[in-house]
């Protein structure tokens, strides 16, 4: 298999790529934690794409229990049939729902299997998922079965870090934490989506979002897909650099801020800031 070494559009720094490559030769789950917005569902939409794999995604939201990755089974409607006189009812199969990790055991080409957010389950969920991540098999009580993966799927999970994972779990995962991107790697992001952004906007947008992003206070920092997306905008209301390096007092709070702040709290902050700015701004000798 080839190495990964990112794609067209997913610039990756080199010790991601390690952490991928690595993850794929031991045939472990790559863990990939980082704040929202760093890129770690993407990477799996990329890896696939890289691998020329199927992408098989299992997204886990705080009501998501272990026992659906493997499958579900409708006893439900199979008694409502049996009342009914269906005659399905005989082959135990028809009722049968397949999960995630069903699908990718039994894949006819070696996907890759994305666990994305795994910390919005319940804290037992990683301890449920463990012997079949790590045996790649489970076992269908209904039909006395076992399923079985004859080719390990490479299994990408993505967590936000808002729970800690057991110790047990992680143990059997190679582990990468994706840092937020420097100014050098957020150009090459920026390039990427925008081709050709006229180096001094993207110089002051950058100037200002990194500025952002260190307010001390600041509930939400704002994301990468956060700063796509104000460039967006900027480009569409034809904002110049010279409108963003502007350090009047007034305008402390940047044009088209909503993008970037997300929440009542952070948007006070600045206007807070701004008043203090104005206020050392019209003292005498300010």
């Amino acid at each position: 298999m080839d190495r990964f070494q990112g794609t067209e559009n997913y610039i990756a720094t080199d010790d991601l790529k390690v952490a991928v490559n690595a993850a794929v030769t031991l045939e472990r789950p790559l863990l990939i934690k980082g704040e929202p917005g760093t890129g770690k569902t993407v990477l799996a939409y990329e890896l696939a794409e890289a691998l020329g794999a199927p992408l098989i995604t299992w997204h886990i939201k705080s009501t998501t229990k272990a026992h659906q990755g493997l499958y579900e089974y409708d006893a439900v409607s199979r008694l409502r049939d049996s009342q009914l006189g269906e005659e399905r009812v005989h082959d135990v199969r028809n009722y049968l729902k397949r999960g995630k990790l069903w699908e990718a055991f039994t894949a006819p080409q070696r996907p890759v299997l994305l666990i994305d957010e795994i910390d919005k389950a319940d804290i037992e969920f990683p301890n449920d998922l463990l012997q079949e991540l790590d045996r790649m098999e489970f076992y269908v009580h209904e039909t006395d079965e076992t399923i079985r993966a004859e080719v390990r799927p490479v299994v990408v999970i993505t967590s936000n870090n808002e729970k800690e994972l057991p110790d047990a779990f992680l143990r059997r995962c190679f582990f990468h934490y994706i840092r937020f991107p420097d100014e050098e790697t957020m150009k090459a992001i920026v390039e990427v989506h925008y081709p050709g952004l006229k180096p001094r906007l993207v110089a002051a947008a950058l100037k200002t979002f990194y500025q952002i992003r260190e307010t001390p206070g600041l509930k939400k920092k704002p994301s990468t897909s956060e700063l796509l997306d104000w460039l967006k905008l900027l480009m569409v209301d034809d904002v110049t650099p010279e409108t963003l390096a502007e350090r009047d007092p007034k305008r402390l709070i940047p044009p088209l801020h909503g993008a970037l702040l997300k929440n009542e709290q952070d948007v006070h902050l600045f206007e807070r800031l701004a008043f203090l700015q104005r206020r050392e701004a019209g003292r005498p000798g300010g």
